[in-house]
């Protein structure tokens, strides 16, 4: 099982990892490191660093933070990018559920399974505020390449079809 929270827990609040959530062990923690983007609708392809946490406080599921910063072409982050927080929910026989909410008006429920160390993802329901852009539904996968994680997500905006929007290979940090 182990204890290694990924939640920000110092070593004397450590929490046994809840036997539901044993299947995304691997996900726990702060990964950090840089991806590519675009879209049709955008005018110019684009680059950010990332950060992504992965918790647990020892019940049925995992916490997630994403937060990213577009970058120069120095790598040099420029000014703040996509945020999104949410909860990842293993419900058995390698699915999982997933809520993610977004500082721009838009929630989303994900259904998607798990094998090994790969997850995929789709969209069952984007809803958004009268403000948030139009998002109509999207595909996430993860997975674990040579020790980092590496995602692509591909996105339905706008009037445009589902179609590749970002990718990011991330490396894990130390513990500390």
């Amino acid at each position: 099982m182990g204890s290694d929270t990924g939640s920000g827990h110092n070593e004397s609040e450590k929490v046994e990892l809840h036997p539901a959530c044993v299947p995304l062990m691997f996900l726990l923690g702060t990964w950090r490191g840089t991806g590519v983007g675009g879209y049709p609708t955008l005018e110019e392809d684009f680059n950010f660093v990332q950060q992504v946490t992965f918790g647990h406080v020892g019940k049925p599921f995992l916490s997630y933070t994403s937060r990213s910063w577009l970058t120069d072409e120095n790598g040099q982050p420029t000014r703040p990018g996509a945020m999104e927080s949410g909860f990842w929910r293993p419900v058995g026989e390698g699915r999982l559920e997933v809520v993610l909410s977004h500082p721009t008006g838009i929630a989303e429920i994900w259904y998607g399974e798990i094998t090994g160390t790969r997850v995929e993802l789709a969209t069952d329901a984007v809803v958004r505020t009268g403000t948030a852009k139009e998002i109509t539904g999207g595909k996430r996968l993860y997975g674990l390449v040579e020790g980092d994680l590496a995602y692509a997500y591909d996105m339905a905006a706008v009037g445009q079809p589902l179609q590749a929007h970002t990718s990011a290979r991330l490396v894990k940090a130390p513990r500390g």
